[in-house]
Parts: C-alpha cells; structure tokens; sequence
C-alpha cells in the first residue's frame, strides 16, 4: 500500500494530478463537438498554429497565452476565409495554415534566446506546473465549460446541422467563430501541462470514444468527461512507476480505450446484426 500511494507524497504529481482534472473537463466537452462536426484537423490545426503567437507575446514581453489564443484565433479566421474564398477544400486549407504557421514559429524559436525550453512548448512540462498554470487553467477550463454547457443544445444543432439552426433563428455564425474561440481557449489552457502536439489528442480521443460507446449525445459528454479523467489520472499515474513522461503516456492510455471501444462496437454491431437476420 506504502508502494501505491507513494506518488501522492510529491507536490509536482499532486499538481499533476490536478491540473489534469482541470484540462480534462473542456477538451472532454468540445472534443463531442469536434467529432460530431467533423472538425478534428481543426483542432489539430489551431493547436500547432499558436506556436507563432506564443514566440511574438514573448518578444514582445506580453503573457504567453494572449499572444497563443490571437495566433490560433488568426489560423481559424484565415483557414474559414480562404476556405469561402477559393476552390480549395477547407482540410486542404487546414493543413496549409498551420504547417506554414508552426513553420514561422519554429523559425522565429531559433532567433531568439530564452529558458523557455521548445521541448516544453511543443510536448508540456506537466510535472513542472505552478500555481499560476493551475489558475490559468483553471479559470479558462471554468469559463470554457460553462459557454459549452449553457449552449450545448445550440451547438449541438449547428454541428448536426447547420442549416435547420439557422431556419430556427438560431446565430449561426456567432456559433461557428465561438466555437473556435473556445477551442483556442482551451488549447491555451492546455499549453503547460501537454504542449501544443500532444493538445489535439485530448480534443478528439474522449469524443471519439464516447461516440463509440454511445448513441445519445447527452450520454456523450460525461462518457468524454469520464473517460478522460480516467485516462489522465492512470497515466500521470503510471508514467511515475515506469518512468515517462505523463502527457505521452496519457495519450496512450486513451489510445488504448479508444481500440477497446472500437472492437466493442464492433462486436455489438455484428450481434445485432446476427439478431435481425435470424427473425
């Protein structure tokens, strides 16, 4: 027992542990969402584009996350644009945007000097969180989760369709840029405890899984939430026994939920299936 309860004697796992409790309720909503839409390149795009704005905020001695959240604002903005604008479709687009903006912002990273290690940038240093990254996130991940639950019903519509929530009355664009605000939020609140790469696994793997597991959107969202806080609780957890790092590891650990979700739907699909064909 002495064994087990052994990481808990360590501040920075108990701050680990909370801060992934913290991130694990607004990636776990939006990442529903994501899927539904089918904007999960989004995610991927907006968290490798913030790179950019964190160096520029740097340089120009302002916090970080303002100078992330205006970058990933700016790569959803342009990618939305060209998108309306040219004959190109929108994931062609998508992959465009942010790989040229992570290219400028590794660029920009060479010129200039900073103990800001790029490693703790693009991967997370959740084992080096302070009590001003637990309050960032926690603030973010409070006011993220709040706008998703008050307007769940509305973004739900908007992401199975888009058009009866206009024929509605519903404000379709305000729905459309205020769900890559908080997606951009959201990644920033994730920046310090996963990084920039690891971020997009949080924003589609709780989603997917709880799609797989469930028919009913209302049943999603827990599920996400729940299979979330699972997952990075074992993984910060395991990552201190054999030694890695805990964002990778979490991220297997969903990786892992994910697979055994997709062979139990299957299984599911082919009984029913064997079912109907019998009567």
């Amino acid at each position: 027992m002495e064994t087990l309860l052994f990481p808990f004697q360590f501040a920075f796992m108990n701050n680990a542990f909370l801060i992934m409790a913290i991130i694990a309720v607004p990636t776990s909503l939006l990442s529903c969402y994501l899927v539904l839409k089918g904007w999960s390149l989004m995610g991927d795009a907006i968290s490798h584009a913030v790179l950019p704005g964190i160096v520029i905020a740097f340089l120009l001695n302002i916090p970080l996350i303002i100078g992330a959240f205006v970058a990933g604002m700016f790569c959803a903005l342009s990618t939305g644009f060209l998108a309306a604008n040219s004959r190109v479709k929108q994931d062609t687009i998508m992959g465009i945007v942010f790989s040229g903006m992570f290219g400028f912002g590794l660029v920009l990273y060479t010129k200039i000097t900073t103990d800001v290690h790029l490693d703790h940038i693009l991967f997370g240093n959740m084992l080096g969180v302070n009590s001003q990254d637990l309050l960032t996130a926690g603030v973010i991940a409070a006011l993220v989760a709040l706008v998703v639950l008050a307007k769940q019903r509305d973004f739900m519509l908007h992401a199975f369709d888009p058009v009866q929530a206009q024929a509605v009355g519903l404000r379709v664009g305000w729905l459309h840029y205020g769900l890559l605000a908080l997606i951009s939020l959201t990644i920033v609140a994730t920046l310090a405890a996963v990084g920039i790469i690891l971020a997009i696994g949080l924003l589609i793997a709780p989603g997917a899984i709880a799609f797989l597991l469930t028919k009913r959107f209302a049943l999603m969202l827990p599920i996400a939430v729940g299979v979330t806080m699972v997952s990075g609780f074992s993984g910060v957890y395991l990552s201190f026994f054999i030694d890695s790092a805990p964002a990778p590891t979490i991220i297997l650990v969903l990786t892992a939920i994910f697979i055994a979700a997709f062979i139990r739907a299957n299984i599911m699909t082919r009984r029913a299936t064997n079912i109907t064909a019998k009567t």
